[in-house]
This record gives structure tokens, C-alpha cells and sequence, in this order.
């Protein structure tokens, strides 16, 4: 009896020492950031939040109880945004219900103010919204919210599209003018299958099922087959080889704290597996925009998650996180003991190796919306041992605006890696790297030299931005998407279809290096003058002729902003030719994180796209568009390894000479993760034309400013190589076939926000 009693004793006393014990612990650095999540979750969910519906409801809900019946227009008031903000939920029913008993008992002072016809409008947008909720999310096919709308994507509910298209006429014959009504209704016609018969003449916007002037073949969504339909709200993409077999992985994230950023692994025979949990990822909530780094030069490639943009005041300070790849499947957050922590809103960051010291550092593009919330631009030096030191006041890089994409290269080839900022604040900026402020110095100094380069002519909002070189001239040219608005996007749209408006906005503007230092602004010149209003975007060879392609997610957080997504094909270096429409990619639904990346080893290069938008209610299905090979045109993927300059080679540039029909070319790349919003894999891949044979592959590695050159390499294939080592060693990887999962099951957004609805 006294050996069981004293065993009692022992265990007890191991446990209780075991709890005190956990008690007593330090965090880690990672359980820390979970806490700051959970943190930052609760402090968001506030009414005052304007992309927080959800605690609006509850405000709403209770503001309602307390106004007496007499006070009927504080209760139409009341009701009509509590009809949005269930809209915005999700709930499009019960807001359509709301609205529909406003538009029947309008109050008679807010008639006299055309508030009414505010009600009737957002009652046609319910209507829709929900027509899209039946349709093209419930029943979701490929097909679906693809402009022109046609076969699978016409609705067979066609009671929300009936709805939309009864009100507008109804608006539209009291006022034609409406741009943005005018655009819905064709919209709303090509849903019920009836555009452009069934159109009154006086609204028909003409053309918007015209096949484009040049075409390619179209792109598949495969997506649903393959389990990779996620559907999210706004959110970042990734596409890189975190495993390093070889093949392409997936992670995307969403901007809702409510949401777990996701993992699939790419399992090289045709199928993709979801390692979101045992990778660790889907602790992590949050983070609009996403992007790959190796930041501790281990040849494994880390994540890098921004948090917390456009949200002004105390809702926009979030941490952003750095996610250490441990090399065995899993991920281990390491903000914290990284000295990477700070709290400002973000969605934008590049990284690169701007001290040229061989390894890589981050440049952080805030967000200062007023003079009292400030929140300056962060430049976080490598310390080479697994931690930062901010530098950016030092640096003279410390900017302060209204940041919406950042992109860094050596725009004037001076072996410097320069960076560019576009801003809602109406300026772009170009910060100039002078290099070390000292012999023994690691720090660097940049200028600004906008007004020198001739950026400051253009003083327009923009967003999506990145360095490329779309004319294969050896210089660096910038892209920076145009962002002005007065109206939802759909005015323009319908604007630019009629040829009413007498300036477009939202184009994406394309600035041409002039090899001295300056940039001419080209956009009109090159054809790119067209409606787009890029929030995510890239750039690939859709082709394989060598000239980089432009690809846009299009949107704003109104429901009203159902414009397409956009696809430009580069004809040469001449121009810029829309072929939205061929390729299938035209997608009304707001598009966020592009990757262009040869996901099933094919040599072209395929696009996956993060769809949804700012709520709850506008989670929409992600896209896999899978390249059906545009032509034959030869190609090569190079994968580098930096030795002196950092392992994954970001920022070192690739020069290929070639000879197409007994004609001399060169094409240039830089490693890079692609555009601001959306990120493609460190590999590169380069199409050749008609080129047999690589004369030259000449490398140009950042940071040790060593200049490699192999000579005579095959074509059609994937290569490694190694800084010092002048020959190319050959990947084998198989080309793969696509399967469709079984018994696959849309994955839905996390239940977080619906468990608070």
C-alpha cells in the first residue's frame, strides 16, 4: 500500500513540476506571433473597421433596437446599410429582402435627396451578387464570371440577373448617362445568355463579346480537378520549389485574420498534396500579399507574409512574418528573434542584396495615409547570423506615403540594385542606390532621383509595379499600374467600350529606360493605354518568343467593379497586344496574386491567379490557368546558386545570345519573385523562339559582381548552375499530366467570420 501511495506522490509531484515548469517557459518567438495574431484579430473586429461587417452587424443590430418606430428615417438609414453590410457578409438574400421593403416604404425625405435611387441601385447589386453566389461560387464552373460570359458560365438561377436587369432599366431610362449602371445590365444580359439581342438598343454597350484583334489559344482552369480552387478573400500566391525535388509548389495566403494561409505540395506525378497543417502554415492567419526570400542562404526558400494594408490607424498595425523553411516540410516562424518585428500596415516588400555582401536584405513599403498615423518605409540589412538591423533613416530611404508596390533592380546597370515605390499618394518614386556610405561600412545610401529620371511628370495614384525588360535592350523599364478613380470600376469600363470618356484611367503605365538615367512614359505608344486597374499582376512568356507578357488581376472592393482581368501578349518589344478574351483568362471576379511558372514541366509557362476580394461575401474560387502550349517555340529553364553572391542568385541577371533565322538576339531576365503582388519561382524560364541552339549564357551574379560565361547549351531543358562552375548541369524532371482529384471538395474559407456572423 505505502509503494502505491509514494507512486502517487512521485507522479503527482512530476506533474505538477511539468505545469509549473510549462508555466515557467519563455515563449518562442513563433508562439509569440500567434499571440500577436490573435491580438491584432480582436482588435480589427471593430465597426468602426470598415472591412469588418461582421462587427458592423452587431453594431447595426443594436442601433436598430434602440430607435424608436417614429424615427423613421434614422431607421431607412440604418436599414439600408445594414442591407450592404449583409451583402458584404455573405447574406445577399436577406440584404435583397431589406432593400426591396426600403425601395417599397421610401421614406419621403431621403426621396427628395435621390437616396432612394442610391437603395435601387444597391438593391440591382444584391441582385447580382447574389446571381454570382448561385451560379458561379455554389455551382462553380470554369467557365464562370469569364468576360465574354458564354456556355457554362450563363446562369441557370437566373432570378439575381433578372432582378439587377429590371432595376437598371428602370434607373437607365430616368438617367442614361449612367456609366456604371450601363455597364451591370450588359453584364447582367450576358448571364441570362441574352446579350446582345435582348438589349435595348439604348443600352447596348456594343463589341463586348468581340474576339480580339490578335489571338492566342486559350488557357484551361484546372484548378477545380486538382483540389487548387481555394477559395479565399484577397490574398497572395506563391509559386516555388520549397522542397527542392525539382517541382513547383503552391502557398497562398488571405488577407482575413480569420484565414489560414495555405500549402500544396506539387507531388511530381500529376497530382498535388495539401501540407498546410503539417507544414505548420495554417497556424498562420492573415497576410494579403506573400513572397518567397532565402534569407538565411540555406538553399531552402523562406516566406515572407505582409499584413494589415489599406486598414488606416490602429486596425493597419499588424506584424508582417518571416517563416523560416527548416527543410523538412515545415515551417517555424521567426519574426521576433529575427528583429524583423514592427507594426505598420503593408502588402508590399522586395527583397535583394543591396549591400552587395552576398546575402539578401528586405526593403518594406508602408502605408502613411494621414500626417498624424505616419508609418515611414523599413530597410532591414542582413546581419548574416539570422537577424536584420534597420537601416532605411540611415539610408536615406526612410520614404514616406502611401506605398502600394515596391520592386528593386539595377535600373541603371552600375552594379547597385536601385528601388522603385508606387503610391496612392501621387507619387513614384525611384530610389537610387550610391552603395557603401564608407569602406568598413555594410550600410547604403540611397537618393532619390524621380524628378531626375522624369518620374515626377505623373502624378496619378498607382498600384502593381515591377523592373523588367520588355524590349530585350539590356535595361531595366518599369511597369506601374495606374490607380486613379472617381467612380466604381465599371464606369470606366463602359467609358472606354464607348469611347465617351475623354481620359481613361487605370491603364498600366509602362515607362521606357532611356540607357541615361531617365524613363519615357510609352504606355500610349505601345497599345497598353487600355482600362485594367492592376491590384495583382506579373509578367511571363505566355509564348516562348522571349518577350515578356503581362498579366493583371483587376478590381476594388465594390461590388459595382466587376471589370476583367487583363492579359497582354509583347509583340517583339513593339507593342502590347490585349488577348484577354482568346485566352479564357478574363475573369469579372477580383483577381490579386499572379505566378506565372511551369507548373507541369512542358517548357511554357502556366499562370495561378488569387481571387476574392475585401469580404466575406466576395470569397470567390482561385484559378490554375494551365498554358495549352502557344506554338513551338523552343525554350530553357535555369535554376542558379550563388556562392559568393546569395544561394538563390535574386538579383543576379542572365543575358542569352541566340541566333532566330540567322539573326543575332540577346534576352535578359533578372532573378526575381516577378510582380508587387504575387510571386513566381527564383528559376528562370526563358523562351528562345525559333533558336536550335544557345550561343551564350552569360551571368551577371549580384552582389560578388562575378561575370560567368557557358558557352554552346541545348534548348528544351532544365538546367543548374553554380557560381565558378562553367558548365550546366541537366535536371531531369518529368513532364507531367494533371489528374483530376477524387471526390474532390471545394475548400472553403476558414469558419472563423462565419462562427461571428
Amino acid at each position: 500500500m505505502m509503494n502505491i501511495r509514494l507512486k502517487i506522490i512521485l507522479l503527482t509531484t512530476v506533474g505538477v513540476g511539468a505545469i509549473a515548469m510549462s508555466f515557467c517557459r519563455k515563449p518562442s518567438s513563433e508562439e509569440k506571433m500567434l499571440q500577436l495574431l490573435r491580438e491584432s484579430k480582436a482588435t480589427v473586429s471593430n465597426p468602426q473597421n470598415n472591412f469588418s461587417p461582421e462587427a458592423q452587424l452587431v453594431y447595426l443590430d443594436s442601433c436598430i433596437k434602440r430607435v424608436p418606430a417614429t424615427e423613421e428615417g434614422e431607421l431607412f438609414k440604418l436599414n439600408h446599410f445594414k442591407a450592404n453590410v449583409l451583402v458584404q457578409l455573405g447574406r445577399a438574400k436577406e440584404g435583397v429582402s431589406i432593400l426591396k421593403k426600403l425601395v417599397r416604404d421610401p421614406n419621403p425625405i431621403y426621396e427628395r435627396f435621390g437616396i432612394t435611387r442610391r437603395v435601387k441601385d444597391d438593391l440591382a447589386v444584391a441582385y447580382l451578387r447574389l446571381g454570382e453566389q448561385a451560379n458561379c461560387i455554389t455551382n462553380h464552373s470554369i467557365d464562370a464570371c469569364i468576360l465574354p460570359i458564354k456556355n457554362g458560365g450563363i446562369h441557370r438561377d437566373v432570378s439575381g440577373s433578372k432582378g439587377t436587369v429590371g432595376i437598371y432599366k428602370s434607373l437607365l431610362s430616368e438617367q442614361p448617362d449612367d456609366l456604371e449602371a450601363l455597364w451591370l445590365v450588359n453584364v447582367a444580359y450576358m448571364t441570362l445568355g441574352k446579350y446582345p439581342g435582348s438589349v435595348p438598343k439604348k443600352m447596348l454597350i456594343p463589341n463586348l463579346d468581340k474576339a480580339d484583334e490578335t489571338s492566342i489559344t486559350a488557357f484551361e482552369d484546372i484548378a477545380p480537378g486538382l483540389g487548387l480552387d481555394v477559395k479565399n478573400m484577397a490574398g497572395g500566391t506563391i509559386i516555388e520549389d520549397f522542397d527542392n525535388d525539382g517541382y513547383l509548389d503552391l502557398i497562398m495566403s488571405s488577407w482575413d485574420l480569420g484565414e489560414s494561409m495555405h500549402y500544396f505540395r506539387n507531388n511530381g506525378n500529376g497530382s498535388f498534396e495539401d501540407k498546410s497543417a503539417v507544414s505548420g502554415l495554417d497556424r498562420f492567419t492573415g497576410g494579403l500579399h506573400i513572397m518567397q526570400t532565402d534569407f538565411d542562404n540555406d538553399g531552402f526558400k523562406d516566406v515572407f507574409v505582409m499584413r494589415g494594408a489599406w486598414l488606416s490607424n490602429k486596425f493597419g498595425e499588424q506584424p508582417n512574418s518571416l517563416l523560416k523553411n527548416n527543410g523538412d516540410g515545415t515551417f517555424t516562424d521567426v519574426t521576433i528573434d529575427s528583429g524583423l518585428l514592427s507594426f505598420h500596415p503593408t502588402q508590399t516588400a522586395t527583397w535583394n542584396d543591396f549591400n552587395n555582401d552576398g546575402w539578401v536584405d528586405v526593403f518594406i513599403g508602408n502605408e502613411t495615409s494621414t500626417e498624424v498615423n505616419r508609418h515611414p518605409c523599413e530597410l532591414y540589412l542582413n546581419n548574416k547570423n539570422g537577424t536584420f538591423t534597420e537601416s532605411a533613416k540611415l539610408a536615406h530611404a526612410g520614404v514616406e506615403a502611401f506605398v502600394k508596390g515596391v520592386t528593386s533592380g539595377d535600373y541603371d546597370n552600375d552594379g547597385w540594385n536601385d528601388i522603385f515605390l508606387s503610391t496612392m499618394s501621387g507619387k513614384r518614386i525611384l530610389l537610387k542606390n550610391k552603395g557603401l556610405t564608407g569602406s568598413k561600412s555594410a550600410n547604403v545610401l540611397f537618393e532619390d532621383v524621380s524628378q531626375k529620371a522624369g518620374l515626377n511628370l505623373d502624378q496619378n495614384r498607382s498600384f502593381t509595379t515591377w523592373f523588367f525588360d520588355y524590349d530585350n535592350d539590356g535595361w531595366l523599364d518599369i511597369l506601374c499600374g495606374d490607380y486613379t478613380m472617381e467612380h466604381n470600376l465599371g464606369y470606366y469600363a463602359a467609358a472606354e467600350r464607348l469611347g465617351t470618356s475623354p481620359q481613361f484611367h487605370g491603364q498600366p503605365v509602362l515607362y521606357k529606360n532611356n540607357h541615361d538615367g531617365t524613363f519615357s512614359n510609352v504606355t500610349k505608344a505601345l497599345g497598353l493605354d487600355k482600362t485594367a486597374f492592376g491590384m495583382g499582376g506579373s509578367y511571363g512568356d505566355i509564348d516562348n518568343d522571349g518577350f515578356l507578357d503581362i498579366f493583371l488581376g483587376t478590381g476594388n472592393p465594390s461590388y459595382k467593379s466587376l471589370i476583367p482581368n487583363k492579359m497582354f501578349k509583347n509583340m517583339g518589344g513593339k507593342s502590347f497586344a490585349d488577348v484577354t478574351a482568346s485566352a479564357k483568362v478574363g475573369s469579372l471576379q477580383k483577381g490579386h496574386g499572379v505566378g506565372f511558372g511551369d507548373m507541369d514541366n512542358d517548357g511554357d509557362q502556366d499562370i495561378y491567379i488569387e481571387m476574392g476580394g475585401a469580404y466575406f461575401g466576395d470569397a470567390y474560387q482561385n484559378s490554375f490557368f494551365l498554358n495549352p502550349r502557344q506554338g513551338d517555340n523552343n525554350w530553357v529553364s535555369i535554376d542558379l546558386e550563388g556562392m559568393t553572391a546569395n544561394k538563390a542568385a535574386i538579383g543576379s541577371r542572365i543575358k542569352i545570345t541566340i541566333r532566330e533565322n540567322g539573326v543575332t538576339r540577346h534576352i535578359y531576365r533578372d532573378v526575381n519573385s516577378g510582380g508587387s503582388f504575387g510571386s513566381a519561382p527564383f528559376k528562370r524560364e526563358i523562351g528562345l523562339g525559333k533558336a536550335t541552339q544557345i550561343d551564350e549564357i552569360e551571368i551577371k551574379w549580384n552582389g560578388s559582381d562575378h561575370i560567368q560565361k557557358i558557352h554552346h547549351v541545348a534548348v528544351n531543358q532544365f538546367i543548374k548552375v553554380k557560381e565558378g562552375i562553367n558548365k550546366v548541369e541537366r535536371v531531369s524532371l518529368k513532364k507531367l499530366s494533371f489528374k483530376d482529384k477524387p471526390h474532390h471538395a471545394i475548400p472553403i474559407c476558414a469558419p472563423v467570420a462565419k462562427a461571428s456572423i
